[in-house]
């Protein structure tokens, strides 16, 4: 065996470091329904989230991060795709075909769509999905494509999948008591899932979704720790047993990296799909106005917490920044030097400098939204009327309904909670917006959705 002189090991020893560095593992927790307030870190009083709250002590919280949309499957297509949700046909949650239709949306997210997984997997990373998935699949869509077609190695999904795991879906809905997994134990099922893939694939970077079902509702604590019934499953004392018990698995995920000696060189984001509900009035926001299903704050800004130990200096918290979650698809790419291919129009930014050196630049682009509000429910109820074409620029906000009526402007470095609508007093601003909003939609409005027509 050759042996190396000790300025030469070091040297190799700093290469194989930086090789590393170039090729984290990655961990996207994408919690369900998390407010922006849930997190004691961000200000919330139901529980001590003492382990969430430790990720943003080791790592950088983000206070202006935005996702893709306020209901769950457009969101994941836009953290998926790194696109707006609206191009490929995805307005709200994806339910029955008949559901689907009266939505204008279609009934799953076309495998031919950018898969961040199928980038970095071509980059030599392992793959894996475990939890929610939500982007096909379910009720009466039974010809979804499998999610090893978007670029996953390996995967556990929920009912909510084209293929769920027998073990977490014993009936056909979302989860049953005859579960063998149990509605309580979900996110603790998820986490062994993430290990083990992590322990025996240790010889290459892996990419892992960790999305779990927790906190969506219902809220079903052990009942070896508070005994409760259906009608219990959407108080507040619920919640809090949910929420503490989501961020005691969160512990065991980190404690899990260090004893397989993976830790400093993992970087995991920890998000949200979407706003909560129920909000308890804007306890869970803040003061935030809205909830899930609205484009106001409290529908579309989320926690937004990045540990990476080897690479991320500890304790920084940033105000000023504009993040979308479109942007993790370009800033994973770019850290990882993975090649995103120009087939499709990418619409989030690289934002690496902001996330590992906190840098304070201004985005390029303004962040759009769109939510179609003809969101049926099982009892065929519709929501009322809100704005469904939202737009955030620099320090302004517009929100407007997609027939130019009824404009909203607020200022979010004055007016955060949007309480003082501004069009009025700033017309040019609030026209410029307007006709930027609109435009995009337009543009974009299932510009992709037919492609497997």
């Amino acid at each position: 065996m050759k042996h190396y002189p000790v300025t030469m090991s070091l040297l190799l020893g700093g290469t194989f470091l930086s090789m590393a560095q170039d090729k984290p593992n990655i961990i996207i927790i994408y919690t369900d329904d998390m407010g922006y307030a849930d997190l004691s870190c961000y200000g919330g009083d139901f529980v001590k989230t003492e382990n969430i709250d430790r990720l943003a002590e080791e790592g950088i919280r983000f206070t202006q991060y935005y996702t893709a949309a306020p209901i769950s499957s457009p969101s994941r297509v836009g953290i998926t795709t790194g696109m707006y949700p609206t191009r490929w046909g995805i307005r709200s949650f994806l339910q029955t075909r008949e559901g689907n239709r009266k939505n204008i949306q279609n009934d799953f997210l076309s495998d031919r769509a950018p898969s961040l997984a199928r980038t970095l997997r071509d980059n030599g990373y392992r793959t894996a999905h475990f939890g929610k998935w939500h982007m096909g699949g379910g009720r009466d869509v039974d010809n979804a494509p499998s999610i090893y077609n978007y670029g996953f190695d390996e995967y556990v999904s929920t009912w909510e999948s084209p293929d769920p795991d027998k073990m977490i879906t014993a009936s056909n809905w979302i989860w049953s008591d005859q579960d063998s997994i149990k509605r309580w134990n979900r996110t603790a099922y998820y986490v062994d899932k993430t290990l083990e893939f992590l322990k025996k694939n240790r010889d290459k970077p892996c990419y892992i979704n960790l999305w779990p079902d927790d906190v969506h509702t219902p809220f079903v604590p052990n009942p070896q720790q508070l005994s409760t019934d259906k009608n219990d499953w959407e108080k507040v004392e619920s919640f809090r047993f949910v929420l503490k018990e989501y961020d005691k698995q969160i512990g065991r995920l980190m404690q899990g990296l260090k004893s397989l000696g993976v830790d400093n060189n993992t970087l995991i984001i920890f998000s949200s799909d979407n706003g909560p509900n129920p909000s308890y009035g804007v306890e869970r926001t803040k003061g935030l106005r809205g909830k899930k299903g609205t484009l106001y704050e409290g529908g579309i800004r989320m926690p937004f917490i990045v540990r990476w130990p080897s690479v991320i200096t500890p304790n920084q918290v940033n105000e000023n920044s504009v993040l979308a979650s479109v942007d993790i698809f370009p800033t994973l790419c770019s850290i990882t030097k993975s090649r995103i291919s120009t087939d499709f129009p990418q619409d989030g930014e690289d934002r690496s400098d902001v996330i590992l050196k906190n840098k304070n630049s201004e985005r390029n682009k303004p962040v759009f939204w769109e939510f179609s509000r003809r969101k049926q429910t099982a009892t065929g109820k519709e929501n009322g009327p809100m704005p469904q074409v939202a737009v955030r620029w620099q320090e302004w906000k517009l929100l407007v309904f997609i027939d130019g009526s009824e404009v909203e402007l607020y200022n979010m470095e004055d007016d955060p909670l949007e309480q003082n609508n501004v069009a009025d007093q700033y017309k040019n601003t609030a026209e410029r917006l307007k006709f930027e909003a609109l435009r995009w939609f337009s543009h974009s409005f299932r510009e992709f959705a037919n492609i497997n027509k």
